[in-house]
């Protein structure tokens, strides 16, 4: 018996983004991502294994190698246009937010839960590791484009972020794809 469950909820690509290997997080708007199972080629987060990071610093001291489950940044549209309007700004542009992927339809996407798989028809499969949690890095970014609107960003972004996501199964991505949400069945945790 499958142990992933196929929702009713669909999810159209909007918006790809490259980010290249460096200092920045900004992604340069690109129409297709060819993915395989390191993740995007040349991206700032590719690889099969990275260095542990804050998010993990309770587990593991920071630079230890391991498994790389947030090779790609997928945000919804919906969200981003909320995170937009609490900051004051008419639109916010994905690129300075380290975006990979952009989605459109799917509610509530940021929460989503972990291993939860965004499957395209052809087959590509992506898996949702976990909630991106808003950081200073893209406030950053959005203050060198929008004076005076990087600080709102953080706490305009919590609970909004997206997801962070590793490739289960390689393929090609492209604006206009349609992926459908797969989630875990299995009953919430009731410690």
């Amino acid at each position: 018996m499958p142990v992933l469950r196929e929702t009713d909820f669909k999810a159209t690509v909007v918006w790809l983004g490259h980010v290249p290997a460096g200092d920045s997080l900004r992604a340069r708007s690109v129409d297709r991502l060819d993915l395989d199972f390191a993740g995007d080629g040349g991206a700032r987060h590719e690889g099969l294994n990275r260095p542990s990071c804050v998010r993990v610093s309770n587990l593991y001291p920071r630079g230890t190698e391991i498994r790389n489950v947030r090779q790609l940044t997928i945000l919804s549209a919906e969200e981003l246009t909320d995170i937009a309007a609490e900051m004051g700004l008419d639109s916010l542009d994905p690129g300075l937010l380290g975006a990979s992927i952009v989605v459109q339809g799917i509610p509530d996407f940021t929460h989503v839960p972990p291993s939860s798989r965004l499957q395209a028809s052809g087959g590509m499969t992506l898996t949702v590791d976990m909630e991106n949690r808003p950081c200073v890095l893209p406030g950053r970014e959005i203050e060198a484009d929008a004076p005076g609107h990087g600080a709102a960003f953080k706490p305009a972004a919590q609970g909004r972020r997206g997801v962070t996501a590793w490739v289960e199964r390689p393929s090609a991505v492209a604006v206009g794809d349609t992926l459908t949400l797969f989630v875990p069945d299995q009953r919430p945790w009731l410690p």
